[in-house]
């Protein structure tokens, strides 16, 4: 069978699919990641062949509203910019499709021009939920900037999938989702070493600190402006802090308090095991990997479905949150203190760990889309 993968040209939307490729592949299919142009070198560092369906990815305008902005209108914008890309994207995948014929096309819930390229050819399409909110306004946005190909294609607006992957437990999910298939969460940390200290005993409580990939690309000092006055917070407390950010961008920040012991790009899938809390933006991959090892959680979450996200963890009582405008730096180390002094916490976080333990494997999620693509592929060839 041949998988075609597609995604948004951002590390957190690929890299939830990148297990999935890898299972597909061991199990002996071909898979080929479409993405835009300047988004290739990194599929090819995970390991996997990739096509160029685009020119480089363009997210102006994403993340800009502001605390106060209606949260569905910022959702719909956010929607518009991916939406945008996809419009961009659509001839090189149709392209795709046309010539390299998937048997099953599967992408990420961003990406709105795979299912359109997949329902034109007839191929079953598959979507790879991220996210607790059902973000009905990403879908909206996008069949307003994919309109004119929809028309042009005969294609009805957002083409649903054949069926959607989740990998929330389902303890956390909301109603929408409850039907949605399982699947365990297999974190993908990108090209990030392991370092010597992870499996050292530690003398102090250590906290890990992170804001991904999209706020310090976007924000105006690569998150500098948010993150060391949380340091200065926190060096009040008797703890070791580890930043998780990317090099390049911890290259530019002025010089990190001595709380610090370690800041650059990091595997959290290992780190958060050696961790006590995690302070973190809410997205779908840090919040599901500290759930995954039972690490408690300060979610500090500012746009879409970073803030149902937070609500989920909250839920689940592995941690606690700050709503958008309110992570004064006192309040953060006061909430970090209420975390490790509490063990209701980390007995809540490891009990969610063992409901993600428990749900299907990669490799029975991946037979099972086989089967299902099965039909749909014999109508096809007919």
């Amino acid at each position: 069978m041949r998988v075609l993968l597609t995604s948004a040209a951002l590390c957190g939307h690929f890299y939830p699919l990148v297990p999935l490729a890898w299972t597909f592949r061991g199990l002996g299919h071909d898979v080929l990641v479409a993405v835009a142009d300047d988004f290739v070198p990194e599929v090819l560092r995970a390991g996997l062949p990739a096509a160029s369906c685009g020119p480089a990815a363009d997210f102006a305008g994403l993340a800009v509203g502001g605390a106060t902005d209606r949260l569905s209108a910022r959702r719909y914008g956010n929607g518009r910019v991916f939406g945008r890309n996809a419009a961009r994207n659509l001839p090189g995948l149709l392209s795709i499709v046309d010539s390299w014929r998937p048997d099953l096309v599967l992408g990420e819930r961003a990406e709105a021009a795979g299912p359109v390229a997949a329902a034109a050819a007839g191929v079953p399409a598959v979507e790879l939920q991220w996210g607790i909110p059902l973000l009905r306004e990403y879908r909206i946005a996008a069949e307003d900037e994919l309109e004119p190909h929809l028309d042009r294609l005969g294609v009805a607006a957002a083409p649903p999938p054949m069926t959607v992957l989740n990998p929330w437990p389902p303890s956390l999910r909301r109603s929408h989702a409850v039907r949605q298939r399982r699947m365990r969460n297999v974190p993908y940390d990108g090209q990030a070493r392991v370092p010597d200290w992870v499996w050292q005993p530690r003398k102090r409580p250590r906290i890990c600190l992170t804001l991904g990939t999209v706020l310090p690309r976007f924000g105006p000092g690569g998150g500098a402006e948010v993150v060391m006055p949380m340091l200065h917070a926190l060096a009040r407390l008797d703890v070791e802090v580890v930043v998780a950010v990317e090099d390049e961008v911890v290259a530019a920040w002025p010089p990190l308090p001595a709380v610090v012991t370690h800041a650059g790009r990091l595997p959290l899938s290992h780190v958060l095991r050696a961790c006590d809390v995690t302070v973190h933006h809410g997205g779908q991959g840090t919040s599901l990997t500290a759930l995954g090892v039972g690490t408690p959680q300060l979610v500090l979450p500012v746009f879409d479905d970073q803030l149902d996200n937070a609500a989920a963890v909250v839920l689940s009582g592995a941690g606690l949150s700050l709503p958008p405008g309110e992570a004064d730096p006192a309040v953060v180390a006061d909430r970090c203190a209420e975390l490790l002094e509490r063990p209701a916490f980390q007995q809540a976080a490891a009990a969610i760990a063992t409901e993600i333990a428990t749900q299907p494997s990669l490799a029975a999620v991946a037979v099972d889309l086989t089967a299902l693509a099965g039909p749909a592929r014999r109508l096809n060839a007919a």
